[in-house]
């Protein structure tokens, strides 16, 4: 449907972001108008605590705004991209937040440059309570932090950076021509669609062209993915760490150990993946099978007709064990006070996301249908992170509320776990099965993909640092022997499967895709935690979610009843995951 046939009430309200474009374009304004007040800033923030005061609170203030106004122009453009005044408006934003980013190159510096002392005087007054939980964690970049002439070189080259990523999701996204499937033009949107066909010849058909595409830019995508590493380099040395991965876990302080601890179980636990892709070929009636056979469930996709307020009556039975406020929270969130867009309509993108602010709603963008039970894991899992922000804003203040990355997928897998052990406890045994199997299914792309993926980053990384050529016959030979070693020899690789390490668009956030596996691994133990425990567990598990950006991540997950530290979780998600493959087996046998 186009964008104005959408129910009211399917749609998101964004008013409490924004109440219309006329006030977007007079607020955006009036931001911009601000520049000037920032750079008057610029040398006064040591001088006396009021000074003090006055540099952070005026910084708050713009990056709430900033905030306000982006996620209303960002929300826009992700529900109609083929808006021009969308368009126009999202530009404008960037406009602004690039203007605001270089009028600030002196803040930086200058918080470092203050004296410890005089520093912790200013922050035990109340008044800058609020601020004490940000400013200490942006000391703690000091070291890396450079002076204000060269901070304000880093930040007029930003845009450069970012253009290897630009360049690849353009030519990604719009340039590469991926032919037709059954008479079906190929996208990304729904080449999942076609790699879970029943009918091998459409797989097999939907993966050669897609791969076909591939191999006629690799040169180029090859040379833009080694210019982003290349990228993720410079900064890391320009800042002075000792390697991109080290800049990469500085901000959340994560110990580079849990990275590598986090590979290491993944390849003790080889043999239960390699008996999983073994169960995917007994499944097809084969011994062995192609890469494009790999995506086909073990099980048929069960047929229901879940309308989006059956969604809702299913997840508030998942997530009652977490009590009476997390469940009428989240079920009023997802229906009456609109937080979601719920439909799929011409120009907006696809997939799901959630996208809370301090001001304003948590958002999940969705793309709901009945007969896909996707759907409504979809539906739970952004919920995850959108009550996770609920309890962040309401137990925070704005310069500390935002939690990690490494943390919100935690909250979100969390939920997911409940929907499933809710629908295995409460099906059928063709719905188990299937549930099983889609479980299955998830631990496989998230703890095991996503850690050879991050593996995959590490040794690229690793090899640039010390000076490797980065040629598309290294990405490639580097990208089939970890193909070899993770999918085992049940699966057979074709010419063309190394390929696939040249089109992850989540490589271009460096060393971003383990906390994937982590969140899941972290979620699993937690989710087992509260589902077996009492009302302590759950708390401790709501006290995490309420904790915001006021701890590191490591620190918040431990207090929650989780270690991330040490590799012991990672170990419990594969047991967890041999434990559901024997469940599916002896399913099956009844």
């Amino acid at each position: 449907m186009e964008r104005n046939e959408q129910k009211i009430n399917d749609t998101w309200d964004l008013s409490s972001l924004v109440k219309s474009d006329a006030e977007f374009k007079k607020d955006l304004k009036k931001l911009k108008g601000r520049i000037t007040e920032l750079k008057a800033l610029k040398g006064t923030m040591a001088k006396d605590s009021d000074s003090f005061h006055r540099a952070l609170s005026t910084v708050k203030n713009v990056f709430m705004e900033l905030e306000r106004l982006g996620s209303y122009a960002f929300l826009c453009y992700s529900v109609d991209g083929t808006n021009s005044n969308v368009m126009n408006n999202l530009g404008l934003y960037e406009d602004v937040e690039n203007k605001i980013s270089e009028s600030l190159s002196f803040f930086d510096p200058e918080l470092m440059a203050i004296d410890e002392e005089k520093i912790r005087a200013f922050l035990l007054e109340s008044r800058n309570s609020e601020f004490r939980v940000y400013v200490k964690k942006a000391r703690r970049f000091k070291e890396h932090i450079l002076s204000e002439k060269e901070e304000r070189l880093l930040s007029l080259y930003s845009p450069v950076g970012s253009a290897f990523q630009d360049t690849f999701q353009d030519l990604d996204n719009i340039d590469l021509d991926f032919g037709t499937v059954r008479g079906e033009k190929l996208t990304h949107s729904n080449y999942s669609k076609f790699m879970h066909d029943e009918n091998e010849e459409v797989r097999k058909e939907a993966y050669c062209n897609l791969y076909s595409a591939y191999e006629k830019s690799s040169h180029t995508i090859a040379r833009i993915y080694a210019g982003s590493v290349k990228n993720d380099i410079f900064y890391a040395r320009a800042r002075g760490y000792k390697s991109s991965l080290e800049k990469a876990l500085f901000p959340d302080k994560i110990p580079q150990s849990v990275y590598r601890n986090l590979i290491k179980a993944v390849h003790e636990a080889f043999p239960a993946l390699h008996r999983y892709y073994a169960l995917k070929a007994k499944s097809q009636g084969k011994d062995r099978i192609k890469h494009y056979d790999v995506y086909l469930s073990l099980e048929k996709d069960v047929k229901v007709n879940y309308s989006y307020d059956d969604a809702l009556a299913l997840i508030s039975k998942a997530v009652s064990v977490l009590g009476p406020e997390y469940q009428s929270t989240l079920i009023s969130g997802l229906s009456g006070e609109r937080w979601v867009d719920r439909y799929n309509n011409r120009g907006k993108r696809s997939g799901a996301f959630s996208a809370g602010g301090y001001i304003g709603k948590p958002y999940i963008m969705t793309n709901y249908e009945n007969e896909v039970m996707d759907s409504i894991f979809t539906l739970i899992h952004e919920g995850g992170h959108s009550m996770h922000t609920y309890y962040s804003v309401r137990n925070n203040p704005f310069m500390s509320y935002n939690y990690t990355i490494f943390e919100a997928e935690v909250a979100s897998t969390f939920n997911e776990a409940l929907l499933t052990d809710y629908l295995i406890k409460n099906s059928d045994d063709k719905m188990k099965r299937y549930v099983v199997a889609k479980h299955l299914d998830d631990i496989v792309a998230t703890l095991f993909r996503q850690t050879m993926f991050a593996e995959f980053e590490l040794i690229v990384h690793e090899s640039a640092e010390k000076g490797v050529p980065l040629t598309i016959d290294f990405f490639r030979s580097t990208y089939r022997d970890l193909l070899e070693k993770y999918f085992g020899p049940s699966v057979e690789m074709l010419s063309s499967s190394d390929l696939e390490g040249l089109r992850i668009p989540h490589f271009y956030r460096a060393f971003y895709t383990y906390k994937y596996a982590t969140g899941i691994s972290a979620s699993l133990a937690l989710s087992e935690r509260v589902l077996s425990g009492g009302e302590k567990e759950r708390d401790d598990y709501l006290s995490f979610l309420s904790s915001g950006g006021s701890k590191y991540p490591i620190e918040s997950l431990r207090k929650a009843g989780v270690d991330m530290a040490s590799p012991k979780p990672v170990e419990e998600a594969t047991k967890h995951f041999e434990k559901m493959m024997d469940l599916y087996e002896s399913l099956c046998q009844n």
